[in-house]
């Protein structure tokens, strides 16, 4: 591979050079993600169950752009081999993918569980150990079993004991081999963004009461499969257990908004942080307030924020091996003007704080309204993690840019190197213990709600070709050249 040729050639002189302040500390890690609802295909392959993605787009295919769907996606299910070949290509130290509950257990619960699912991760984990790339596992990412959902889904508290039977499972499958593993994908978009909106699946609106039930479900889900792990499985395989979730760096738009501000980042992340990594553990306290007093003025007699007992409190503080976070989104904060409208959290207002999000001013957007480049997010939202929650391991699971189609992507390759020396100066100045990162996406993949029209991918995809023939582009030689290099003074590519 010619290409690939250069890169190692560039990485030998730069060897040669002192090593700078762009240089990445030792022992950091370079990979790249993916889901398995969005690029496997393979939705009904041998006994595969269906997920509530599944019965998303099949039930009304104008859901999505253009009637499409992951029935095929990028057909990984066939063609794994060769994500394997641009994983290597790009020098990948891990590949960071998700499995298909639906694949491995058809009827969602631990009676049956499939010899083909089971075989199709066993020839990825396999083959990618062979080639000398770490398998970073997501347990969750979106495509629940249907079976699970129509019993409620994460609004039933029964769900965090079949999840949690779900994740033995998985580890006693592949233990022995995955050392690094999250259990949720952004629990914020499995509630809020699905019962706030309704517009992604399971398809239900429910903003008052589901959002919050699920949230507190779904981290005692998280805090039983961490907590199995812990006890049954880290003496045998001495592994890491977190989850991620999506983090909206959010600053006020006028200094009257601070304490606003510093709310909504409590809203929209800690809710889903502050009872693992907190020292007290439970609710954030001013989010634990704020909706005491809306509950009332609502009508309600109590908080719609389900309360932890202190057993619950115990069970899920600490369950945390390392933080984990995606970050693409930063947002400006300011108080609604009496009358004004909201849009529908959590990509956009936050109704439950009286808050309008605003667009940073000047910042160039993606192809998706909400991706808006603004770098310096990343290393303020690092900190500020730090500042909160300590000098523990954070992990990089997802950063991207969309595109339209084609190979010479130019903005993707700047953003890459935007946002990498701001993780640099996070690590370097501010002292944040940041050990890996994770570009999304491997190869463009189905977008969810925007289908294929919005290209994350370091490389493109042939959606017409039988084969969904891949094709690197430009920032894939740029990041090959980054990780070979070990360094953002990166001279060809």
């Amino acid at each position: 591979m010619d290409w690939l040729q250069a890169v190692l050639i560039s990485a030998v002189l730069a060897a040669s050079c002192t090593a700078s302040n762009r240089t990445f500390p030792p022992g950091f890690k370079f990979g790249a993600a993916s889901s398995s609802y969005q690029i496997e295909g393979g939705w009904n392959a041998t006994d595969k169950g269906e997920s509530i993605w599944d019965r998303f787009v099949h039930d009304d295919p104008t859901r999505i752009p253009n009637n499409e769907n992951g029935d095929v996606a990028c057909d990984s299910y066939n063609n794994w081999e060769r994500d394997i070949e641009m994983a290597v290509e790009l020098r990948l130290h891990f590949y960071r993918f998700s499995l298909s509950w639906s694949r491995i257990l058809p009827t969602g619960f631990n009676n049956r569980i499939s010899e083909d699912g089971v075989r199709y991760y066993n020839n990825l984990i396999d083959g990618l150990l062979a080639r000398g790339i770490e398998p970073f596992v997501t347990l969750f990412h979106w495509d629940l079993p249907q079976p699970v959902q129509e019993l409620s889904g994460w609004t039933n508290p029964l769900i965090a004991d079949w999840f949690a039977e779900y994740a033995r499972v998985v580890y006693t499958l592949f233990g022995d081999r995955v050392k690094m593993w999250l259990t949720f994908n952004e629990p914020i978009v499995v509630c809020d963004g699905a019962y706030n909106t309704g517009i992604i699946a399971p398809g239900i609106l429910n903003p008052e009461i589901a959002p919050y039930v699920c949230n507190k479900i779904l981290l005692m889900a998280h805090a039983k499969a961490w907590r199995i792990y812990d006890e049954e499985f880290r003496p045998k395989y001495h592994g890491k257990v977190g989850l991620t979730n999506m983090w909206v760096w959010i600053e006020p738009a006028a200094d009257e908004y601070k304490d606003l501000a510093e709310l909504a980042l409590q809203n929209f992340g800690g809710r889903y942080s502050h009872a693992i990594f907190s020292k007290e553990g439970g609710w954030p306290p001013g989010i634990e307030e704020v909706m005491a007093e809306n509950s009332l003025k609502r009508g309600y007699s109590k908080s719609q924020f389900p309360a932890f007992t202190e057993e619950e409190k115990d069970l899920v503080r600490g369950t945390y091996d390392f933080c984990g976070l995606n970050h693409y989104i930063s947002r400006l904060i300011r108080k609604a003007k009496e009358g004004e409208t909201f849009t529908a959290f959590p990509l956009g207002d936050v109704e439950d704080l009286d808050g309008i999000m605003l667009l940073p001013d000047g910042r160039e957007v993606g192809t998706s309204y909400w991706d808006v480049v603004y770098p310096v997010g990343m290393r303020r939202l690092l900190v500020w993690l730090k500042e909160q929650y300590g000098d523990i391991e954070y992990v990089i699971t997802e950063n991207g840019y969309p595109t339209g189609a084609g190979l010479e992507d130019t903005s993707r390759v700047n953003y890459y190197k935007d946002y990498l020396e701001q993780v640099l100066l996070a690590i370097n100045e501010d002292g944040v213990n940041v050990t890996h990162y994770t570009t999304w996406s491997l190869m463009d993949s189905f977008e969810w709600v925007d289908g294929y029209s919005h290209k994350f991918g370091l490389y493109e995809v042939d959606f017409t070709d039988p084969k969904r023939t891949r094709t690197p582009r430009q920032s894939a030689y740029y990041y090959a050249s980054v990780i070979a290099q070990h360094s953002l003074d990166v001279s060809t590519y």
